[in-house]
């Protein structure tokens, strides 16, 4: 049976200091809805209304253009071992870009990623769990390091081209800042 709450309990906040992989959804009016699944150690519980998560260079930027429109955002966890669970997070997000002053406060929060762009700052209103009991069980083996070697080896310089080439729109043509804030 779901339940709603108004903040994170501790026991929310346990569960998901043990997932290695959540899942993002944001949208605007008319934009397509995008799904992204996250990990990486890329998630902090701020407190038991607030979550950011780090953001690594991707093939797009969706996320960043969205929420720049529509700051509406969920968060999905599900356990993919032990009991079931599905605990979702619906919030208010903000991009913060390298340059943004709550960059220097929110990194150091984070272990240092390889092609880190943005962090999204995420003000949790509504906080919600449902059964689960149809989410298969699967075993974490381990993280891929290939996003990690790729941004490693372009490096900054190379990373700065790539956000202009493939980052700066979203499919959609919803402009994400990111050149505007790094350049």
């Amino acid at each position: 049976m779901g339940q709603t709450f108004n903040a994170l309990s501790e026991k929310h906040i346990q569960f998901i200091s043990r997932q290695k992989i959540f899942f993002v959804g944001t949208a605007t009016e008319d934009s397509r809805v995008n799904v992204s699944p996250k990990g990486m150690d890329s998630l902090r519980v701020l407190s038991k209304s607030r979550v950011a998560w780090l953001n690594v260079t991707g093939s797009g930027n969706e996320t960043a253009a969205h929420v720049q429109q529509d700051p509406r955002m969920t968060l999905m966890f599900c356990a993919f071992e032990g009991k079931p669970l599905i605990l979702r997070l619906y919030g208010s997000a903000k991009v913060v870009h390298k340059n943004d002053p709550d960059w220097k406060r929110l990194f150091p929060l984070f272990n240092p990623l390889p092609g880190a762009r943005q962090i999204f700052d995420v003000a949790i209103d509504l906080v919600q769990t449902s059964c689960g009991m149809g989410v298969p069980y699967f075993s974490y083996s381990g993280d891929r390091e290939l996003l990690s070697d790729w941004a490693a080896k372009k490096g900054e310089e190379g990373l700065k081209r790539y956000w202009e080439e493939k980052n700066t729109v979203s499919i959609d043509g919803i402009p994400t800042r990111i050149g505007e804030k790094n350049s």
